[in-house]
């Protein structure tokens, strides 16, 4: 069963026809000319079949009046206005079944409604409606971004990968302790001096959190308190 709702695989050549169309319609429009045009090579059918769905050619491929009247119109809200009424049209059952709510219909509820309409694979039903929000987009109304989960966010932890990588940036660690009142014999006479112990501690840059924990308890043992 040939499905009824139309569709492209690429919604961003559909974008580009319709811009195209903006600044010149041809008085024909079939696959040939978008072949001429340089659109959608090998998938020109995809995108006339749109074409053909919203009405703005006939069965002969002939461009129709209410093409030439919308797609003339230069205020871009004016043409909004106008090519939104042509989806209403076009969409009729999807509109009836919605109303205005299908401005802000998601893919859960796009896409079962294509399949079970032209009873469609899931594939088909996505891009069909994929092809609708894309023409929705064109009439005015963008489709809402998804908001990220700010909760799920908050609460998730920083991965060992990360924590390590945060670590292995301090290349080398120094830690320092003095020892004093040792004696050094040079002419016979002694005095006191201070002496300072340099620690350098190289990081594995593989290690996690335990393993850092790790290395300072031991030099703390056995160099700091020893």
């Amino acid at each position: 069963m040939a499905a009824k709702h139309p569709y492209v695989s690429t919604t961003g050549v559909l974008t580009q026809v319709l811009d195209h169309l903006q600044k010149s319609f041809p008085q024909t429009l079939n696959a040939e000319t978008l072949k001429k045009l340089g659109f959608a090579p090998k998938n020109e059918s995809y995108i006339i079949n749109v074409i053909r769905f919203l009405g703005l050619i006939d069965d002969t491929d002939a461009k129709t009046t209410d093409a030439g009247k919308v797609f003339t119109l230069h205020d871009k809200a004016a043409f909004q206005s106008a090519f939104e009424s042509m989806l209403q049209t076009a969409y009729k059952d999807l509109f009836g079944l919605y109303g205005d709510g299908v401005w802000n219909l998601g893919d859960d509820k796009l896409i079962p409604f294509f399949r079970q309409s032209d009873q469609t694979s899931d594939l088909v039903g996505s891009r069909q409606a994929n092809t609708f929000k894309t023409l929705a987009t064109y009439a005015g109304h963008a489709q809402p971004a998804s908001a990220p989960n700010a909760a799920k966010s908050a609460g998730k932890a920083v991965p060992k990968k990360t924590a390590a990588k945060k670590a292995a940036k301090v290349a080398t660690s120094t830690l320092t302790t003095p020892m004093t009142n040792g004696v050094v014999t040079t002419n016979g006479s002694s005095s006191n001096f201070g002496l300072t112990v340099r620690i350098e501690i190289n990081l594995p840059s593989t290690g996690d959190q335990d393993t850092y924990d790790k290395i300072f308890k031991s030099i703390r043992e056995n160099f700091l308190n020893g």
